[in-house]
């Protein structure tokens, strides 16, 4: 069965349903992040506990999207638009590998600890996982140590992305940018 024209990548520009990926996880991580920073900036707020109150909960998002994305992108990736060649293509694509693996792991690893933890899980008003009444060391260590560190890793690195876009776009001048922003005719190069 053939997918409708422009849904699927197609090796110059990325489909439609890659770019929703894209775009709306973009949208979910600047929230999640967004009440961290803010919270680690100015102390705790109303705004914050707004912000920070769907963390699990976006977290889960994250994670079933992140899955979605990385079997969409496998599906396409004969399709896909290609890297440049030497380093530089190198350090994209390894780039993009970690930023994928990031949005796996740290969510995974936090389930793993409201498993083994007494808090318990609930998502979406739905309890998941009742809350226990002590930890389990193995399942609540490795979030304790790795959640953390790794989620301002990958803020690091996504602002490492959105730099490289930057770049392609101001310095190289290069059309790269258009590949996610939606329909090339619409994007006018830059100058």
């Amino acid at each position: 069965m053939r997918m409708a024209h422009g849904l699927r990548d197609n090796g110059l520009r990325y489909g439609r349903v890659t770019r929703i990926f894209h775009w709306s996880m973009a949208a979910i991580l600047l929230w999640q992040f967004s009440g961290i920073v803010i919270n680690r900036l100015f102390g705790r707020s109303a705004l914050t506990d707004l912000l920070n109150s769907t963390h699990g909960e976006l977290g889960a998002t994250i994670l079933l999207l992140a899955a979605l994305r990385a079997l969409w992108g496998f599906y396409n990736l004969k399709n896909r638009p290609k890297h440049e060649n030497g380093l530089l293509g190198i350090a994209a694509r390894l780039g993009h590998i970690c930023l994928y693996a990031l949005m796996l792991f740290i969510p995974a690893i936090a389930f793993l600890r409201a498993f083994g933890s007494e808090w318990g899980l609930a998502l979406f008003g739905i309890q998941i996982v009742s809350q226990g009444t002590e930890n389990i060391g193995w399942m609540v260590a490795p979030a304790n140590l790795l959640h953390g560190v790794f989620a301002w890793t990958l803020l690091a690195m996504i602002a490492g992305h959105i730099t490289m876009a930057l770049i392609h776009r101001f310095v190289w001048k290069d059309d790269v940018i258009n590949r996610m922003a939606g329909k090339i005719r619409d994007l006018q190069p830059a100058e």
